[in-house]
């Protein structure tokens, strides 16, 4: 293809997947952009995807499910001021590319606008954190259900009270290839695994189950034995805790979040509210507060998308630009907001690589990567020493937050009753209610033992979902409500 540049694998591939099969070389590419142009628009791109995916699921002793699908198609979107026309189409050619650049053009005024499309399509930025390969060809069906079956074998031997073992991987290939109005052209190609894990354990008439899981940007070759037998023992102890809990007390008290996926609650109750659009519409509750203190000193939070083989990171966005390591809250004071390329033009400053979308019929908007608050400097036990009476949270399962005032609320999966700087017993039902911005305050300890989750989050917004990451180090946090079942 004219102007493809050879070096660059991504690109190469991208075309060779998502172009030459069907005809369509830079000129038709260039064609589509200035049909758009037609009219008066600001700014428009072309986004192609070819998704191939694949689940398996075991469920006592067999497998019971399995799911293959291949998807592909694009999306044409131009955009006047705060407007935007959208068309995609499943079928990629150049009649049905013309087709959707057409139909776009319906939100523009006749006549030619003042911003022109570039005349040559170049090559953007280029960066590699992750392999290029298939992940799903990495094994063939009989190695998959072998290591179903590894993890069923592992979780039974583990404990006699284990009665149920649920375990499924799943796996995804993704290129796409931008073409922008600009003139720049970007391509990535995105293995995607996760191995998860369930178990369910009986004693005395009581059961209870134990979760957990991992995986990342790289094949299933990664998901040895040792993986398997760390989020096996993760379940099965997630479900041995749970069958000595106890009802979870309530009132008002201090709250310890351990490290790692705890971090779910800051992505949703602080990250959501950080995003461009809340805050261009005035939506969230951090609106027009750049440089203002929103959080206690020592909070830094981060979002980071260029962290080699995390679920959350991207060489580039689904607007082709490079993802970026992004300062939110600095010492907590807020410094910035996470931008796509329309919302970063309406509010005048520059993309910040969060532009991101589920699939070719999707708008991209912005979201988070891999979200997370760096360490502090005090040892985890001296947290939990510190708490007189209060909760010990080190896993949590659902929860939701309001972004327009920041309230959310959060089930513990796992969590203990602590009282006199001692871990006492297991407690079950507890539920975290609080006040994101107003949590970020009450920070009074901060641990020296970041981690990042293992590899499992799914975000939603506005219907779509797409896959990040999440972290902090453990949290001591004043005041928060726990609702239990004592």
């Amino acid at each position: 293809m004219k102007n493809i540049d050879q070096n660059d694998p991504s690109l190469v591939i991208a075309r060779q997947a998502l172009l030459d099969p069907y005809g369509i070389d830079e000129r038709h590419l260039e064609k589509a952009l200035a049909e758009v142009f037609g009219h008066r628009v600001d700014y428009s791109d072309l986004y192609f995807q070819f998704t191939r995916s694949e689940s398996w699921g075991l469920e006592e002793g067999i497998v019971k499910s399995g799911h293959f699908a291949i998807d592909q198609g694009v999306g044409v979107r131009a955009v006047v001021g705060e407007r935007t026309a959208f068309a995609y189409s499943d079928a990629i050619s150049e009649a049905a590319l013309l087709s959707a650049a057409r139909t776009t053009r319906t939100i523009a005024r006749r006549g030619a606008g003042r911003v022109k499309v570039a005349e040559r399509l170049m090559p953007g930025a280029r960066r590699e954190l992750y392999a290029r390969d298939n992940p799903i060809a990495a094994l063939s069906a009989g190695e998959k259900v072998a290591l179903l079956e590894r993890v069923e074998a592992l979780a039974r031997a583990s404990d006699p009270r284990v009665t149920q073992v649920l375990a499924g991987i799943a796996g995804e290939y993704d290129i796409i290839l931008v073409a922008r109005s600009d003139g720049l052209i970007a391509a990535d190609v995105r293995p995607l695994v996760r191995l998860s894990v369930t178990v369910i354990a009986e004693q005395g008439g009581r059961r209870e189950q134990g979760s957990s899981g991992g995986g990342g940007r790289f094949d299933f070759t990664r998901i040895d034995d040792a993986m398997l037998r760390r989020h096996v023992d993760e379940a099965v102890h997630g479900a041995l805790v749970n069958l000595e809990a106890r009802p979870a007390p309530a009132g008002t008290m201090s709250v310890v979040l351990g490290p790692g996926w705890p971090g779910v609650l800051l992505h949703e109750a602080i990250g959501h509210g950080l995003e461009g659009d809340f805050n261009r519409k005035g939506s969230s509750t951090f609106s027009g507060r750049i440089g203002e203190r929103v959080a206690a000193p020592g909070v830094t939070v981060v979002d980071d998308g260029t962290i080699a083989e995390r679920r959350g990171s991207l060489n580039i966005d689904d607007e082709g630009n490079p993802s970026q390591v992004n300062v939110l809250i600095e010492d907590g004071v807020l410094r910035g907001y996470l931008q796509d390329t329309l919302n970063a033009r309406l509010m005048k400053t520059a993309s910040t690589g969060n532009g991101r979308r589920e699939s070719f019929a999707h708008l991209p908007m912005p979201r988070m990567t891999n979200t997370y608050m760096l360490a502090g400097e005090r040892d985890p036990q001296e947290i939990i020493g510190s708490v007189e009476r209060g909760l010990y949270a080190v896993n949590f399962g659902g929860g939701q937050v309001d972004i327009t005032n920041g309230k959310f609320v959060f089930s513990a999966s796992e969590a203990y009753w602590v009282e006199g700087g001692q871990i006492q017993y297991p407690v079950k039902g507890a539920t975290i209610i609080g006040n994101g911005p107003d949590a970020l305050t009450r920070v009074t300890m901060i641990g020296n033992d970041l981690r990042l989750d293992a590899g499992v989050g799914v975000c939603g917004k506005d219907g779509q979902s797409v896959p990040v990451g999440v972290g902090q180090p453990t949290l001591r946090i004043e005041g928060l409500t726990v609702g239990g079942t004592a």
